[in-house]
């Protein structure tokens, strides 16, 4: 098995490779979810597809935890789209070089 990744409620995300150190990826948006139905579904498509278009581990768990992130705020079983998945990548590197707290989102 050369990695593993494990969703972790309000915990977020860890990934596990072999040879690496684990990486605990913290929740991306809001600690308190609206809705996670289908938030396990998408995170797996997310990260199966980014592994299949030729990113590394840590970039596609960086990807599916955005992805996460963003559906776990729409009620029911909803979609994430390319423009909201971009904005909030792009969002998070602004925040991270600010560095503030990624909670305060």
């Amino acid at each position: 098995l050369a990695a593993l990744l494990i969703t972790r409620g309000k915990e977020g995300m860890s990934l596990f490779q072999d040879g690496h150190p684990v990486v605990h990826l913290p929740v991306v948006g809001s600690r308190e979810p609206v809705d996670v139905t289908g938030a396990g579904d998408t995170v797996i498509a997310t990260y199966t597809l980014a592994l299949a278009a030729g990113a590394s581990f840590l970039e596609a768990a960086h990807l599916a935890n955005h992805a996460g992130g963003i559906v776990v705020m729409k009620r029911g079983t909803a979609t994430v789209s390319g423009a909201e998945l971009r904005a909030s990548i792009l969002s998070w590197d602004v925040r991270d070089e600010q560095g503030e707290d990624s909670f305060s989102r």
